[in-house]
């Protein structure tokens, strides 16, 4: 079958967005030229990709089955034409990232993959703990939590209990567990992270109001204005407790989950993904990190 690459690659982009108007922006083409493509495209292989809503497009099942393939394929592509014109083989890791975990402890040791792993294109894409990998295009993605995920596979990085920090002019006032009760208390879409934290610290837990944060970024800077006293992962915030932007209260912790390195099951896993997940586990050893 003679499938045009401009078809595939307009496919992959809409699929990357979930929207015709971004793929037209990142190929820089018009949306009805990437819109047509779609549509040629579903014409030749005799299926429907995309599901059309009013709000975006949807992947049908034979549209999730092709994404990867064509993700793979255009990587492969990629790599082969570097080698040829004379570069050095590169293999392309995409990878989602959430962003306490990037900000907090990735960053700070990316100038060692790249020297150590020249070979390997990593290219990071931060979210809020909400991935879906095969529709996003990732080969692998780091999150919080248990380590369950429908069919996804998982290993451990990183244990990081959870502990109350606000700012140093806030902590002032607060000098034992007890004093939390009246304080405005941040909170993230967990809603059972506070009380079961006062459960281990011997107290009944207070009517928690206030303001909601979909990131731990987003609410440690918050806690560093002022705004309240965070539950973070201390282990990630260590640049603002030494600045002094964020201060400890307690050593009270709530045990709530790990970071996890994650990818689908069943799918191949390329040379770049096993160097990766090699060196973060190297790192988190020699960084005294390991759970």
């Amino acid at each position: 079958m003679n499938i045009p690459l401009h078809a595939l690659r307009a496919f992959a982009a809409a699929a990357r967005h979930l929207s015709f108007t971004r793929a037209a922006e990142e190929l820089y083409l018009s949306q009805p030229a990437i819109s047509q493509q779609v549509k040629q495209l579903e014409e030749r292989l005799g299926v429907a990709l995309f599901r059309r809503l009013p709000r975006g497009l949807v992947l049908t099942d034979e549209g999730a089955a092709l994404l990867p393939v064509v993700n793979d394929s255009f990587a492969r592509l990629a790599g082969t034409l570097n080698h040829l014109q004379g570069g050095r083989p590169s293999e392309v890791l995409n990878l989602g990232v959430v962003n306490s975990f990037a900000v907090g402890w990735l960053l700070p040791r990316l100038a060692n993959f790249q020297r150590t792993h020249p070979q390997i294109d990593l290219r990071l894409f931060t979210h809020n703990n909400a991935v879906d990998l095969l529709g996003e295009g990732l080969d692998m993605a780091i999150r919080f939590g248990s380590g369950h995920w429908h069919g996804t596979a998982a290993t451990e990085l990183l244990h990081a209990p959870l502990t109350p920090m606000c700012s140093p002019q806030l902590a002032l006032s607060l000098k034992q567990p007890a004093d939390l009760l009246q304080q405005p208390l941040l909170r993230s879409y967990r809603q059972d992270e506070w009380p079961r934290w006062f459960d281990a610290a011997g107290l009944p837990a207070p009517m928690i109001r206030g303001l909601v944060f979909d990131t731990s970024l987003a609410m440690a800077e918050a806690a560093a204005q002022g705004l309240g006293v965070a539950l973070l992962p201390a282990l990630l915030f260590q640049r603002d407790l030494s600045q002094g932007r964020l201060v400890q209260l307690f050593p009270i912790a709530l045990h709530g989950g790990s970071y996890w390195l994650t990818w689908l099951q069943g799918r191949p896993v390329s040379r770049a993904m096993l160097e990766f997940q090699q060196w973060l586990g190297n790192s988190s050893r020699a960084g005294g990190l390991q759970p």
